[in-house]
């Protein structure tokens, strides 16, 4: 089954470390878009939704699964 993995991270970010950790560790291929504009994650903070203010947040397959604990809850349901 092949996903598409989209992380959208900003630089120094200690969460969106770990979630591209996670992912390498299952050897799970992804993209990652950084954005590290301060207006322009505001804007992606808008699209995303009204409790979105944070990063990492995590694509899978066009869906968002949210940060950290949203991919590891993620990725939790996908290997049963």
């Amino acid at each position: 089954m092949s996903m598409k993995i989209v992380v959208y991270s900003k630089s120094a970010c200690p969460q969106c470390e770990s979630a591209k950790m996670l992912l390498k560790t299952r050897s799970l291929a992804y993209e990652e878009i950084k954005i590290d504009d301060e207006a322009e994650r505001m804007a992606f903070y808008e699209k995303c939704g009204p409790s979105v203010r944070q990063m990492p947040q995590v694509f899978i397959n066009d869906q968002r699964v949210g940060g950290l604990a949203g991919l590891q809850a993620a990725l939790a349901q996908l290997s049963q």
